[in-house]
């Protein structure tokens, strides 16, 4: 990464146009020095002041927003990048709008019944049911169901839930169970398509899981609603959000279903309404009745499933489903199931095996299950053994209860449905699995057509495997062999499966090529903005000569003004040259797709995108002249900056790598440690040196003492132990954990004063906000921990159940208050950390010293990334919390480590940064995985989902170690820099790029390596999810960028600037 090196010499353009004007200014002072002495007056004089301070304010105020304006460029370029190459990585299933038809059926079935093609008799297939009640518990996992008679071994959750395993052996011609596989990601909404469409849910589509749209594609409930039939749903919310104006109105009840804090009222509710609608007088309401509980789900989320709030909500489902199939008719199918399972946390939304591994209960009064072998009458003892498939479920479901297959099945029937109570009607199971296998060869045909993918005909191909069934079904024929033909079915339906996964999975490569294209376009425009020639440098101009002589020039008004700084107009010029072409591209892009009917959007974004960044690569060449070596670093901090960047990048093409990023994160940390070490042993002073030294030992020690906050992911199992929680089969924390919000509390606040108090800049409003507000605000943290954990372990059972955590949540609005309401508003209106110290001398002249005049930019400055930390720190767990007071320590450390080692304008200090954002982000609980996201930290500061607050909530839990890294980064060039430093804002405009090209680096690196590795078997577990938070983590610290550091420089300035003027 180019170096940002500010101890070069003058910049000769400024330095001798200053020097000129001042000379000539002196001459003719010394020719008419008389007569301006009798001339002018001190009013004159103060007025000439005030209009040059005005003059000055305003050009600073115009120079922001410019800059502000680069930064939102560079954002939606990067936008533009990442959804190039999501839409050609991430693809979306083609979804076909064709209905299947009751009286259309794909295929001649094989049997003769009374009423067939009717609603009544079965459209398909010989009706069996008329009604059904689907009771999907949500997170149902297939080992609660599954008892374990050795104590030794078994678990929390284990025989609390023994109901489905003991009826399916002692009835197993009215039950069976079996392990009911989910296909990632395991997200509620997408597992309700799949359950309902019998289609596979892509990953692309995860994104709509908290904002779900209506399912316009043939499914169940579609046909049971066009038939007539009265579809009445309890609990979750989010059927309604899929299926709107489906259910009966006045019967059905949804509940909110991302409160994972409230494990009992959907259950509760569920219970209540659901067995008065059982009753024989109320039986004529419904047809269908859906039921979906979450306490097995919230539990999981909020203490994962080894805690006895697991055990005592299985018991209550035991309870349910027992007292549920007294009271079914024997009518009435009774479906019972989970929708995903949960890992060791109780999180979801991966593809782990405890994540995908569900559990199937169906249950008839009237003898209908069978088996197809003897041994198959015990379930199986875990979820390897005889799985079905999630969307096995909907032709079972549509042939059972006499409705048309979803158009869009890919599903077969569940063989215990069909094969009937003696295990021998073959024909039965065989007529089913060939009118499900024609539906399938249906669509297969249709979505080729409408794909333009012609169907292979080779051996082994699905055309192949149907001709081969087929010729087993001979017209006329007196015996034919059913399991055989059965089989034969079933081998196609798996083929075509396959075959669907594969097209699903095909890659848009032109479109990936194109989103790498824009994103290394876009890191080149970020090395060219950081790197700068020694003639270009500004920092210099801290000098107070020369600042005379051009305050001084400015007062004349001087006819010949000087020439403006380079740097003072970069911004500008950027930006008017990346908005003249992509406006220009950008109309030019969209006529010609509105032309063709292309409606390919995206493509004319990437066209403007590519064209406005070469453009403003051109002037930022035209400015900086085409010379390598202003392009390479040119110190040893600068390569090492380079070293980390690459080399953590070019880490990520091996899985390995990727999975161990938290522990290798710490290693680079440690390395830059150690090398500060050694460049403070070569400072000339002592001080120096024992300072530097002291602190890089310091900023090591914190960095290992950070590390011991774990969250292992599955990948990292044996070799790592999860601390964050309590166990690793946890989500809530250990008793001994509530101690560390108090001892941040009680420690961070002094930390904090003791690294200003070094340049005496504790004065002002620091001591009132540090040591009693900011205080105050973690003490109220570690007290809602506190409540946390006694609401959790019923600490005190004879409250009110929801009074603790209405305290809580009171609790935690008041910190949220005190860090962005009144945090913002004293940052905005504070003056700067100093105070005016006056002493007399001998010669009766008062001496004014101002305190902390040396710091007056970082000390301001720093009050904005503490109320960050304190905001952190309350939606962070108590280990999490820990971890952010560690980091802040180590910012502090990294600051005074650059200026000790007078490196403040090296890339090295923001891409240290960068690299503690990302450690940090680990050391919070998180990994680079869908699981590890903390949905439960939405309920901090409220009861419910509320938009936008909810999803904030969760991006600063998620993403605390980046946005406060992102927050301190103008603290590395502010940091002991006085009110008369020169260029301020585009020396933190300048630390932020160095800062964000470490990200945008990273997500380029993510980008290609998934893009190269797209048939990789850890695609999907590693080197995906892992893209997906290098995007994220870029557009967030763009965003936080822009809104905070930038912004924040912008008030820190004009507050200085009010009280000891304007520096240019």
């Amino acid at each position: 990464m180019p170096s940002r090196n500010a101890r070069s010499k003058p910049p000769p353009t400024d330095y001798k146009s200053i020097a000129a004007e001042w000379a000539r200014a002196k001459r003719l002072k010394e020719l008419e020095s008389a007569a301006e002495k009798e001339n002018d007056s001190p009013s004159t004089d103060e007025t000439q002041r005030v209009a040059l301070e005005a003059r000055r304010k305003t050009a600073f105020e115009r120079r922001g927003y410019w800059t502000i304006g680069f930064w939102i460029w560079l954002l939606c370029a990067h936008v533009v990048g990442i959804l190039l190459f999501t839409d050609g990585f991430l693809l979306a299933r083609f979804v076909l709008d064709e209905r299947s038809e009751c009286d259309n059926p794909p295929i001649d079935p094989l049997l003769e019944w009374k009423g067939r093609g009717t609603v009544d008799g079965g459209c398909w297939h010989p009706k069996t049911f008329n009604k059904a009640v689907v009771v999907l518990i949500d997170a149902l996992r297939y080992d609660f169901t599954v008892p374990v008679e050795d104590a030794g071994l078994a678990e929390v959750y284990h025989n609390a839930f023994p109901f489905l395993y003991e009826t399916s052996i002692q009835s197993p011609t009215n039950a069976f169970l079996r392990p009911f596989i989910a296909d990632p990601p395991t997200s509620t909404l997408q597992r309700l398509k799949g359950l309902t469409t019998g289609t596979l849910p892509t990953l692309a589509d995860i994104g709509s899981s908290f904002a779900g749209t209506s399912i316009d594609e043939d499914n169940l409930l579609m046909h049971w609603r066009d038939q007539g039939k009265r579809i009445v749903h309890l609990g979750d919310d989010t059927w309604t959000a899929l299926f709107p104006d489906y259910f009966q109105p006045n019967i059905s009840r949804a509940y909110d279903s991302f409160n994972v804090w409230d494990l009992h009222t959907v259950d509760n509710g569920v219970i209540e309404h659901i067995f008065p609608l059982l009753n024989p007088d109320q039986t004529k309401k419904w047809d269908i009745l859906i039921g979906h509980l979450l306490g097995v789900d919230h539990a999981g989320h909020r203490y994962g499933p080894n805690h006895a709030a697991m055990t005592a909500k299985l018991q209550q489902m035991n309870v349910f489903i027992q007292d549920l199939v007294k009271e079914i008719d024997d009518d009435t199918l009774l479906v019972v199931m989970g929708d995903h399972g949960m890992d060791s946390k109780g999180d979801h939304g991966g593809e782990s095996d405890d994540e995908v591994e569900a559990a199937l209960w169906m249950y008839s009064k009237r003898p209908v299950f069978g088996r197809t072998r003897p041994n198959f009458r015990e379930p199986p003892p875990t979820a390897k053994i005889r799985p079905v498939n999630q969307i096995d479920l909907v032709p079972t479901l549509a042939l059972l209860l006499g409705i048309p297959i979803p158009y869009n099945n890919l599903g077969r029937p569940i063989d215990e449905a069909f094969i009937g109570p003696k295990g021998t009607a073959w024909e039965n199971l065989a007529a089913a699995s060939r009118t499900t296998a024609a539906g399938i060869r249906k669509y297969q045909a249709s979505y080729f057509k409408a794909r333009g993918i012609e169907q292979s005909t080779k051996p082994g191909s699905p055309t192949s495997l149907w001709s081969n069934a087929e010729s087993l079904v001979e017209p006329g024929a007196k015996y034919r062999p059913w399991k055989t033909i059965h089989d034969a079915y079933t081998n196609y339906q798996e083929e075509t499966l396959r075959i669907c996964k594969e097209l699903w999975t095909t890659f848009n490569i032109p479109k990936m090529v194109l989103g790498i294209v824009v994103m290394a376009s876009s890191v080149i425009i970020l090395f060219l903005y950081v790197s700068r020639d020694e003639d270009e440098d500004f920092a210099v101009l801290d000098d107070a000569e020369l600042d005379f002589a051009e305050k001084s020039l400015e007062l004349q008004s001087s006819t010949t003004e000087p020439e403006v700084a380079s740097y003072k107009n970069l911004s500008k010029s950027l930006v008017k040259a990346g908005l003249f072409s992509s406006g220009l591209v950008g109309l030019l892009s969209s006529a010609l797709v509105i032309f063709t009917g292309s409606n390919d959007f995206l493509l004319a974004a990437a066209a403007t995108a590519i064209v406005s960044i070469v453009t403003v690569g051109a002037v930022l060449l035209q400015i900086r002249g085409v010379q390598l070596l202003n392009f390479l670093p040119n110190t040893l901090w600068g390569w090492l900056a380079v070293v980390f960047t690459l080399s953590q990048s070019i880490g990520f093409a091996s899985n390995s790598y990727t999975i161990w990023e938290d522990t290798i994160s710490l290693f680079f940390l440690s390395t830059f440690g150690f090398a500060s070490t050694i460049a403070a042993l070569q400072r000339p002073s002592v001080r120096d040196r024992t300072l530097g030294v002291y602190h890089s030992i310091v900023f090591v020690i914190l960095g290992r003492l950070a590390s011991f906050s774990k969250l292992c992911r599955d990948e990292q199992m044996p070799y790592c132990t999860s601390t964050y929680y309590a166990s690793a089969n946890s989500s809530t924390s250990a008793p001994w954990q509530l101690v560390i919000p108090f001892v941040v509390f009680l420690i961070l606040p002094s930390i904090i004063k003791s690294y200003m108090s070094i340049s005496r800049s504790y004065e002002g409003l620091a001591p009132v906000w540090i040591g009693y507000v900011f205080r105050s605000g973690l003490f109220l943290a570690a007290a809602y921990w506190t409540l946390d954990a006694a609401d959790n372990g019923q600490w005190f059972p004879s409250l009110p159940a929801k009074m603790l955590k209405t305290i809580q949540v009171s609790v935690a609005q008041l910190v949220l208050a005190l860090a962005f309401v009144a945090g913002t508003t004293a940052f905005i209106w504070a003056p700067p950390c100093v105070s005016i110290l006056t002493t007399a001398s001998n010669s009766r002249r008062a001496q004014i010293t101002v305190l902390g005049f040396g710091n007056a930019n970082g000390a301001r400055y720093l009050l904005l990334p503490i109320n960050i930390a304190a905001a952190c720190i309350l939606l962070s767990k108590p280990m999490g919390s820990g971890a952010i007071a560690i980091m802040l320590w180590q910012i502090l450390s990294l600051v005074e480590i650059l200026d000790l080692n007078d490196i403040s304008a090296e890339t090295i200090g923001p891409v240290t940064l960068a690299l503690l954002g990302n450690f940090y982000y680990f050391k919070t609980g998180h990994q680079a995985t869908l699981a590890s996201i903390q949905w439960d930290s939405a309920f901090i500061p409220l009861f419910t989902i509320r938009y936008p607050w909810s999803p904030l909530a969760v991006a600063l839990n998620t993403f605390a170690g980046q946005i406060l890294a992102c927050a301190a980064v103008p603290l590395l060039v502010l940091w002991k820099t006085s009110p008369k430093r020169k260029g301020v804002l585009e020396s933190a405009s300048r630390a932020l790029a160095a800062f964000i090209a470490y990200y945008a680096v990273e997500s380029l690196a993510t980008m290609t390596w998934a893009g190269y590795l797209r048939r990789h078997l850890m695609l999907y577990r590693v080197f995906s999810p892992r893209f997906m938070m290098a995007a994220a983590v870029l557009l967030v610290v763009d965003l936080v960028g822009i809104l905070v550091a930038l912004l924040g420089v912008r008030m820190n300035t004009l507050a200085i600037g009010e009280v000891f003027g304007f520096a240019d």
